[in-house]
């Protein structure tokens, strides 16, 4: 812990954008946990909390190939501020929604509350190279990572307790103030000018036709180099199993574990279960395996273990308990395949095409989330699965896409080592 302490203490730029982390992500929960109350109050269609998710994910899918082309052509600082301001407003505009025939305005206000979203998390992701140094930088993700997770784990329990007990109203307005906090912090970061581009076939024009070009110059790139590619789609491969989990643990908190009657306390603890897996399997990862690329490699081999199991583990869950432990080995798993594949991205990548890869990275994983949360509410509400019915067929997918993994990793070190560990 020390070593993070020290990377705040040294590095200011750092530190301010790690505080507006903090700020953006804290609110993000309260509006997550305040969106699906507000759904449950005015509908019990399971498919209602799909259409949220889905709204969630799918303006991400849309704007990549234009986000990622934002972030390698305009100072990524200034895109960050923006973005935030723009969200802040959104988001106060969600108090607007208080009956069901207003419930529509709630799916467009969070699809667009998600365009700018879709801008930021690239922008974001490529800058921290920008103001760590090189020798910081997996420290700096980890520590992303633990603050995500750690956000995750308290925004959960505060959204759910603010929720229960203030209303949607008090969690909405704290999620826009978060926004506008973020912006502050941002604006204190200084970051050094952008780098020229490596390649004048990669360098990105203005206008929209170009801008088009460019994102496809930055897939062209991408093709080229298997190892990188294979990457860039891990995120996917989890989001088409944790996509399915994130909807139907909704009805488990609402209807089979609810505390005192309540789902909002059951869904906050098992958020924080989530925070607590996805923050402290990073760094026991990293401990016992180290920094190098290949080590990456094995963590997140044992990223699709954990989620694996942890998905069996909430099909079989017969307490709540028993269910607050599955969620966090189902997190640690998470956790393992996104920090360590956003790590390995962001070493290997170089700078002139990191927003566009980081792009398609998100764009792929939304698509395949979108996927999965549709197919949740499909399976819950029209086919009429059980809740323990529709996790052991997520723990089947979450096992062939481990088996395919092995089978790249096995091909690839039959073959001479195409990155160094």
């Amino acid at each position: 812990m020390g070593t993070y302490i020290s990377l705040l203490q040294r590095n200011r730029n750092y530190r301010n954008l790690w505080f507006a982390r903090v700020v953006s992500n804290l609110g993000d929960w309260f509006n997550l946990l305040a969106s699906a109350a507000l759904i449950a109050q005015l509908t019990e269609a399971g498919t209602a909390i799909s259409f949220l998710f889905l709204m969630r994910f799918i303006p991400l899918f849309l704007m990549s190939p234009f986000a990622g082309v934002i972030a390698d052509r305009f100072d990524r600082r200034h895109v960050l501020i923006a973005t935030d301001v723009l969200r802040a407003i959104t988001v106060a505009s969600f108090l607007i929604v208080d009956r069901p025939e207003r419930l529509w305005l709630l799916y467009v206000l969070t699809a667009l509350q998600f365009v700018f979203s879709a801008v930021f998390t690239p922008a974001e992701t490529a800058l921290i190279p920008n103001v760590v140094d090189e020798d910081d930088l997996i420290t700096a993700n980890a520590l992303d990572s633990l603050t995500w997770s750690t956000m995750l784990a308290i925004g959960a329990m505060l959204g759910g307790l603010a929720t229960a007990l203030f209303g949607v109203t008090t969690a909405f307005l704290l999620d826009a103030a978060s926004f506008l906090l973020s912006a502050y912090f941002v604006a204190r970061v200084v970051a050094p000018p952008k780098p020229e581009s490596e390649g004048g076939e990669l360098a990105v024009a203005p206008g929209v036709r170009a801008g088009l070009v460019a994102f496809v110059d930055g897939l062209r790139y991408l093709a080229g180099q298997r190892f990188l590619l294979v990457i860039a789609l891990v995120k996917a491969a989890g989001a088409l199993v944790w996509g399915v989990a994130n909807v139907i643990e909704i009805p488990l908190a609402e209807t089979v574990f609810p505390l005192n009657g309540n789902g909002s306390l059951t869904l906050g603890l098992l958020y924080a279960a989530v925070g607590i897996g996805t923050g402290v399997g990073p760094l026991v990862l990293r401990n016992l395996l180290g920094d190098s690329k290949l080590a990456m490699q094995r963590a997140i081999t044992i990223g699709f273990i954990c989620l694996t199991a942890g998905l069996l583990g909430l099909a079989l869950a017969p307490t709540l308990p028993w269910l607050l432990v599955a969620t966090t080995v189902r997190g640690l798993g998470s956790g393992g395949i996104w920090v360590f594949s956003t790590v390995l991205l962001q070493v290997l990548l170089p700078d002139h095409v990191r927003g566009r890869v980081f792009a398609f990275e998100f764009a792929a994983l939304t698509l395949t989330q979108s996927i999965g949360t549709l197919w949740a509410g499909y399976a819950y509400d029209t086919l009429q699965l059980s809740i323990s019915q529709i996790f052991v067929l997520d723990a089947v997918v979450s096992a062939v896409l481990l088996a395919a993994w092995l089978l790249f990793q096995w091909r690839l070190h039959r073959r001479p080592a195409v990155v160094a560990g």
